[in-house]
Protein backbone atom coordinates (compact mmCIF):
# COMPACT_ATOMS: atom_id res chain seq x y z
CA UNK A 1 0.00 0.00 0.00
CA UNK A 2 1.01 3.47 -0.15
CA UNK A 3 0.52 7.17 -1.47
CA UNK A 4 1.16 8.67 -5.30
CA UNK A 5 2.10 12.02 -5.25
CA UNK A 6 0.08 13.53 -8.47
CA UNK A 7 -0.63 15.95 -10.51
CA UNK A 8 -4.41 16.64 -10.74
CA UNK A 9 -6.28 16.54 -14.01
CA UNK A 10 -3.80 13.85 -14.91
CA UNK A 11 -4.23 10.17 -15.79
CA UNK A 12 -4.94 8.11 -12.78
CA UNK A 13 -2.57 5.00 -12.69
CA UNK A 14 -3.91 1.77 -11.88
CA UNK A 15 -4.65 0.93 -8.18
CA UNK A 16 -4.05 4.52 -7.27
CA UNK A 17 -7.68 4.80 -5.01
CA UNK A 18 -8.69 7.61 -3.16
CA UNK A 19 -7.47 11.24 -5.12
CA UNK A 20 -6.99 14.08 -2.57
CA UNK A 21 -6.36 17.38 -3.93
CA UNK A 22 -4.64 19.90 -1.84
CA UNK A 23 -5.12 22.49 -3.43
CA UNK A 24 -6.31 25.83 -1.97
CA UNK A 25 -9.18 26.26 -5.05
CA UNK A 26 -11.12 23.61 -7.59
CA UNK A 27 -10.27 23.59 -11.23
CA UNK A 28 -11.36 26.56 -12.66
CA UNK A 29 -14.58 25.70 -15.45
CA UNK A 30 -14.79 21.95 -13.89
CA UNK A 31 -18.72 21.21 -12.69
CA UNK A 32 -18.15 20.04 -9.05
CA UNK A 33 -19.97 16.46 -10.47
CA UNK A 34 -17.28 16.11 -12.60
CA UNK A 35 -13.83 16.82 -10.47
CA UNK A 36 -13.39 13.10 -10.30
CA UNK A 37 -14.59 11.97 -13.62
CA UNK A 38 -12.40 14.67 -14.93
CA UNK A 39 -9.02 13.41 -12.69
CA UNK A 40 -9.22 16.14 -10.39
CA UNK A 41 -9.72 14.56 -6.91
CA UNK A 42 -12.33 12.65 -5.12
CA UNK A 43 -11.95 14.41 -2.31
CA UNK A 44 -10.91 18.66 -1.85
CA UNK A 45 -8.58 18.76 1.35
CA UNK A 46 -7.15 22.61 0.77
CA UNK A 47 -6.17 22.18 4.79
CA UNK A 48 -2.56 20.66 3.32
CA UNK A 49 -2.36 23.58 0.55
CA UNK A 50 -0.16 26.78 1.78
CA UNK A 51 -2.07 29.77 3.11
CA UNK A 52 -3.33 31.77 -0.07
CA UNK A 53 -0.49 33.95 0.64
CA UNK A 54 1.72 32.02 0.64
CA UNK A 55 0.75 30.47 -2.47
CA UNK A 56 1.18 33.67 -4.15
CA UNK A 57 4.49 33.70 -2.56
CA UNK A 58 5.68 30.09 -4.11
CA UNK A 59 4.11 30.86 -7.46
CA UNK A 60 6.28 33.98 -7.37
CA UNK A 61 9.30 32.60 -6.79
CA UNK A 62 11.75 32.43 -9.49
CA UNK A 63 15.38 31.60 -8.10
CA UNK A 64 16.19 29.02 -5.77
CA UNK A 65 16.43 31.38 -2.87
CA UNK A 66 13.14 32.81 -2.78
CA UNK A 67 11.48 29.23 -3.54
CA UNK A 68 13.64 28.06 -0.28
CA UNK A 69 12.07 30.95 1.69
CA UNK A 70 8.85 29.55 0.14
CA UNK A 71 9.65 25.95 1.52
CA UNK A 72 10.82 27.18 4.78
CA UNK A 73 7.39 28.94 5.31
CA UNK A 74 5.02 26.17 3.95
CA UNK A 75 6.69 23.78 6.38
CA UNK A 76 6.30 25.91 9.25
CA UNK A 77 2.25 26.03 8.25
CA UNK A 78 2.58 22.47 8.16
CA UNK A 79 4.22 22.11 11.68
CA UNK A 80 0.63 23.74 13.05
CA UNK A 81 -1.22 20.96 15.12
CA UNK A 82 -4.22 20.24 12.81
CA UNK A 83 -2.11 19.98 9.50
CA UNK A 84 0.75 17.87 11.38
CA UNK A 85 -1.68 15.54 12.98
CA UNK A 86 -2.73 15.09 9.13
CA UNK A 87 0.09 14.26 7.73
CA UNK A 88 0.93 11.45 10.33
CA UNK A 89 -2.45 10.13 9.82
CA UNK A 90 -1.95 9.96 5.77
CA UNK A 91 1.08 8.48 6.71
CA UNK A 92 -0.37 5.74 8.85
CA UNK A 93 -2.75 5.00 6.08
CA UNK A 94 -0.24 4.78 3.41
CA UNK A 95 0.73 1.70 4.75
CA UNK A 96 -3.04 0.13 4.87
CA UNK A 97 -4.31 1.52 1.71
CA UNK A 98 -3.77 3.12 -1.37
CA UNK A 99 -4.57 6.71 -1.86
CA UNK A 100 -3.00 9.92 -3.64
CA UNK A 101 -2.81 13.71 -2.76
CA UNK A 102 -1.51 16.03 -5.51
CA UNK A 103 -1.95 19.50 -6.97
CA UNK A 104 -2.64 21.05 -10.22
CA UNK A 105 1.39 22.38 -10.82
CA UNK A 106 3.13 21.16 -14.03
CA UNK A 107 6.90 21.18 -12.65
CA UNK A 108 6.48 19.03 -8.70
CA UNK A 109 9.73 20.26 -8.03
CA UNK A 110 8.31 24.23 -8.03
CA UNK A 111 5.21 23.17 -6.09
CA UNK A 112 3.95 22.76 -3.15
CA UNK A 113 3.13 18.95 -3.48
CA UNK A 114 7.19 18.67 -3.57
CA UNK A 115 7.29 19.52 0.54
CA UNK A 116 4.34 17.22 0.92
CA UNK A 117 6.64 14.43 -0.15
CA UNK A 118 9.03 15.29 2.08
CA UNK A 119 7.15 15.68 5.10
CA UNK A 120 5.23 12.34 4.58
CA UNK A 121 8.39 10.44 3.75
CA UNK A 122 10.07 12.13 7.18
CA UNK A 123 6.91 10.32 9.21
CA UNK A 124 7.61 6.97 7.50
CA UNK A 125 4.69 7.08 4.44
CA UNK A 126 4.91 4.33 1.83
CA UNK A 127 5.22 6.69 -1.12
CA UNK A 128 5.43 5.39 -4.83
Amino acid sequence: MSIRIVQLGTARAAGEGLRIGTVRRPPRGVPKAEFASRDYYDVWFPNLSPSADLMAQGKAASTSVEWKKFERSFRAEMQEADASKVLDLLAAMSKTTNFSVGCYCENESHCHRSVLRQLLDERGADII
